[in-house]
């Protein structure tokens, strides 16, 4: 074949590609537009296994026949229409399976528990509602991911959860334990424990919103980097009364066992006893890159029992702890062997310290270009109160004219340097000759 002209070519070309579009679409059907548009031949419609969106009636077995028949014809899409789909049971998303609602971004709903006029879950898209497990804090979760599995574009709701007493255990509303999982757009909107990641390596949790009492996420015996992105826990369902009381004292939104390189990215917890916990399990310790986190109205704002050697990589953090006993911004516990670093990180509000650090000879933490707003309104309390460990304090703002930092006997170094105090310098040192403390600026 001949042309004439570059234009003549590209014409040509074009029919070519859509007559070979043409016999790919007759071929195999047309593709799927997501979770509103026309469904393509190989994905399924909960409608079509007898699902029912009145609230009333258990969709379990609807919902995983339709999933059930999708990974059998090589996987797909399974979409549930708008509406509020009650659960009995539980739920596995099978390899290769998507289960899509309706929202194309994560959805909130607000104010549900007081508000009568608010919009409900199951009103303005696909919400599942969930009864069963209640009591079983370890039993078996509501949705299992499997290896290559999503869940998308809906909302996790539990109707009978209560808040004029401490919270109703219920298990997870979703376990990831296949690799390469996959949660979008999903609003958890009250469970008592949200996301357990063991064992899915290289999860991908994005764009969370809800409320999770007891537990947020869940991190652990992962060995292959794991993503954690846009998640902001927040009481839109209840701020008050005595379930939200029980959460503020015993809620921890984000926690991390074994997880290696764990990356996250503009995550967000509000009223909860704790905001990032890392711990030790039988697995091991975590070590990753946190950028842009914040935990705001926690007791513990950041709490480490151990991590990585190679750290816990904090930077652009944000943080404020004011509530329950002793609130504290940052606790490093005594036998921490590992590294924590803060980078240009800001904290604020009534709290009693910043940071309580203790550690073994090894156990380092840093706080570098950071802003210390307030803390101890009696003034007695140094900001940073480092017992045990190494530690470095270099290049940070210390808004307040109170006692800065305190090094105690057990610190086995500390470089205290560049920083900024408002008023004289108050940093008391019982390390002695192994903390090297110089360069800093003070307004008096």
């Amino acid at each position: 074949m001949q042309f004439s002209s570059r234009r003549s070519f590209l014409s040509s070309a074009s029919a070519i590609g859509l007559e070979g579009l043409a016999n790919v679409r007759s071929a195999y059907g047309s593709p799927s537009t997501g979770s509103g548009g026309e469904l393509g031949t190989a994905d399924r419609n909960v409608l079509q296994y007898g699902a029912r969106a009145d609230q009333s009636f258990d969709n379990t077995k609807a919902f995983q026949s339709a999933m059930d028949d999708t990974a059998k014809a090589g996987g797909g899409t399974v979409y549930a229409p708008p509406g509020g789909y009650l659960f009995r049971g539980n739920l596995k998303v099978p390899r290769g399976v998507t289960l899509r609602g309706s929202y194309g971004c994560v959805p909130s709903h607000s104010g549900i528990v007081k508000n009568l006029h608010a919009v409900r879950p199951g009103q303005d898209g696909t919400a599942l509602f969930v009864t069963g497990g209640k009591g079983q804090e370890d039993g078996v979760p509501f949705l299992t991911a499997g290896t290559n599995s999503t869940v998308a574009g809906l909302t996790i709701y539990y109707p009978e959860q209560v808040t004029d007493v401490a919270p109703v255990p219920y298990p997870w509303a979703i376990a990831m334990r296949g690799d390469n999982a996959a949660v979008l757009d999903v609003e958890l909107l009250n469970p008592y424990q949200g996301i357990d990641t063991k064992t899915s390596a290289r999860h991908n949790i994005r764009n969370v919103t809800g409320q999770p009492i007891r537990r947020g996420i869940f991190v652990d015996a992962i060995y292959d980097i794991g993503r954690i992105e846009n998640v902001h826990f927040n009481p839109w369902w209840t701020s008050s009364g005595p379930l939200y009381q029980w959460q503020l004292v015993h809620g921890e939104a984000f926690i991390f066992g074994r997880a290696d390189w764990e990356y996250v990215l503009n995550t967000f917890a509000f009223g909860y006893g704790v905001g990032y916990s890392f711990v030790k399990t039988d697995t091991g310790v975590c070590n990753g890159n946190f950028l842009g986190i914040g935990a705001d109205c926690c007791n513990r704002a950041v709490r480490v029992e151990q991590s990585a050697r190679y750290g816990i990589l904090i930077t652009n953090g944000e943080f404020t702890s004011f509530l329950g006993d002793d609130p504290t911004q940052v606790e490093v516990l005594p036998g921490h062997s590992g590294s924590v670093r803060f980078v240009n990180s800001a904290f604020w509000g009534p709290c009693a310290q910043i940071a309580k650090v203790d550690g073994d000879r090894h156990g380092t933490v840093s706080f570098s270009d950071c802003i210390f707003c307030e803390w101890d309104k009696s003034g007695k309390k140094a900001a940073l109160q480092f017992s045990g460990g190494k530690a470095v304090v270099r290049g940070c703002e210390f808004q307040q004219s109170k006692p800065q930092i305190e090094l105690g006997e057990r610190v086995r170094s500390a470089v205290i340097s560049h920083n900024l105090f408002e008023g004289r310098q108050q940093v008391m040192n019982a390390a002695g000759k192994r903390a090297q403390i110089e360069l800093n600026g003070a307004t008096e």
